[in-house]
């Protein structure tokens, strides 16, 4: 990739009798002209179209039609990058008026057979991590259990205040 980048040239024809540093200079600086005008004309014709995760109002205002599913799980991250994947477009809304929060994911109507796979994959990912979290022990438990069986296996020694002196 770098090496096209290097090696793309550009080739200016100029008319003239004779080339000098000015004529040079302006056939260069009306290249640069046209290119730009160029550049603002196509950035004007299409505007860019958002995807993957955005907000509510652009994903409306795209007029493709939107769906919702309510999610009340928090882990909203894993879903987004699962989502990227598959390359749904989709904007993430939480309702605070309920206690646990609920978050709804706004999706474009032709997006729902992506959507489904892409939920399928999340809901097998969620579970494979909680049967994980429940086979692992909890490592203050751990230590708390470490921490009794050395106060059992050392005798309760008391210190005895005079014997670093010596009279």
């Amino acid at each position: 990739m770098q090496e096209e980048i290097e090696n793309r040239t550009v080739t200016l024809i100029i008319s003239a009798v004779k080339l000098t540093a000015r004529e040079l200079k302006a056939g260069m600086d009306k290249y640069l002209s046209e290119k730009k005008s160029k550049a603002m004309e196509k950035a004007r014709a299409a505007p860019e179209k958002p995807s993957g995760k955005q907000t509510v109002r652009q994903l409306i205002g795209q007029n493709q039609g939107v769906s919702n599913i309510e999610i009340t799980n928090s882990n909203i991250k894993g879903f987004e990058r699962i989502a990227r994947k598959y390359g749904v477009d989709f904007a993430v809304k939480k309702d605070r008026s309920v206690s646990p929060p609920k978050y709804f994911v706004f999706f474009k109507a032709r997006d729902a057979d992506a959507l489904t796979a892409a939920f399928k994959e999340y809901t097998a990912y969620e579970l494979k991590r909680a049967a994980k979290a429940q086979n692992r022990p909890s490592v203050l438990a751990h230590l708390q259990a470490l921490k009794a069986k050395v106060q059992a296996i050392t005798p309760g020694k008391s210190r005895n205040q005079n014997r670093g002196i010596t009279i």
